[in-house]
């Protein structure tokens, strides 16, 4: 047999941030590359365009460029034989103006060089500036390949007038990532375990000014630790060193509940942070990944919405939010929590089929990427 084909891909999204979150989107793409390019027979060489492009070949093995230093983005869409842009909220102008034309220029400059680009389950908005539509759209409609990772992404392209036979809806990648040395989810029978003591993670972030919402949850946390006395709270932050900082703005209100809260610190490997997640019982999350690890790994999540990305996500489980940070009844979500807490169980088994759905759905964009280059 010969030795196979290799393809270079660069990818394009928010890299070496220190955002768990993000990074986790990272490794599931490079696994599912990786995984599809066996399968196929191709061999997958990816160069990563990142914020530090140091610790990301570090932590990844990969080659990689930084991604706001012209020189270095131009060689690295040169050498590539293709460009993948996402996954994650990239398109969107909530955060930032300059976000949408960073994002998109990066395309275009690789569809400028010749090369094949790939929008890989992307969230799209909230795009409130009409002026990105047309932008959008014209970069859209020269890609190999569309895919978003919800229904509200497809429908907003839609009113881009973006054709929709040509946008694939597939979950977030990070529902495909796996434990280390491919470890799974525990068996339901398994759930709860053995220990006297049950963990709640709890990942929030700073949004409302006036810090209303976590105010609001470190209430509903104390009338939780006041309900279960076998119960402690451990926090994960997910952007370093915000959420850490958030973190402990709550763990400060605990009153005397606050040493049953831990925080764990420093945690920037996605994996590390999945089996964090996976050790839980509940899991509290504002950051929409911990609700994807969570899921991921059969853990009941209690979704506190900053963003539609919350809503639409628990929405394909057939959830909704506890609460919102516009919006949070602190005793309504301690009840729903406790509620999870105490139905672990059945909410695994009745969660079951719908998460391994989207677990299998997640190798979708990357399946057809190398199916794209097999026929080359």
């Amino acid at each position: 047999m010969g030795t196979a084909p290799i393809v270079k891909i660069a990818l394009s999204g928010y890299y070496g941030f220190d955002n768990s979150g993000d990074e986790a989107v990272l490794q599931s793409i490079l696994f599912a590359l990786q995984e599809q390019g066996q399968a196929q027979g191709i061999q997958i060489e990816p160069i990563v365009l990142s914020a530090n492009p140091e610790k990301t070949s570090q932590m990844y093995g990969v080659k990689a460029y930084h991604r706001m230093k012209p020189g270095s983005l131009l060689k690295a869409l040169r050498e590539s034989d293709g460009l993948i842009s996402g996954g994650g909220s990239l398109l969107q102008d909530a955060t930032s103006s300059k976000t949408i034309p960073y994002y998109l220029a990066v395309v275009k400059i690789a569809q400028w060089l010749g090369k094949p680009t790939f929008i890989y389950s992307q969230g799209i908005g909230p795009v409130s500036r009409p002026m990105f539509f047309g932008w959008i759209r014209s970069v859209f409609k020269r890609c190999a390949l569309v895919t978003v990772r919800d229904t509200e992404s497809a429908d907003l392209l839609g009113r881009m007038r973006l054709p929709r036979e040509g946008i694939t809806v597939v979950p977030d990648p990070v529902m495909g990532l796996p434990l280390r040395d491919g470890g799974g989810a525990p068996d339901a029978d398994a759930l709860g375990g053995a220990s006297a003591v049950r963990t709640i993670g709890v990942s929030v972030r700073f949004w409302n000014e006036d810090r209303s919402e976590l105010e609001a949850l470190a209430r509903s946390l104390q009338e939780l630790l006041a309900a279960r006395t076998d119960v402690r709270l451990r926090f994960l932050p997910f952007h370093l060193p915000s959420d850490e900082v958030a973190s402990q703005f709550v763990i400060d209100r605990l009153g005397d509940h606050g040493g049953r809260a831990e925080m764990v610190r420093g945690i920037t490997h996605p994996q590390d942070m999945l089996a964090q997640v996976a050790a839980c019982d509940l899991l509290i999350g504002m950051r929409l990944h911990s609700l994807i690890y969570a899921a991921s790994q059969f853990v009941p999540m209690v979704g506190i919405s900053y963003d539609p990305k919350i809503d639409q996500f628990l929405h394909r489980l057939g959830m909704k939010a506890a609460a919102s940070t516009a919006s949070f009844d602190a005793s309504a979500f301690a009840e729903e929590a406790l509620g999870l807490l105490d139905g672990r169980e059945q909410w695994a088994a009745a969660s079951r089929a719908a998460i391994e759905q989207l677990k299998a759905q997640a190798q979708l964009p990357a399946q057809r990427i190398i199916s794209f280059y097999k026929r080359k």
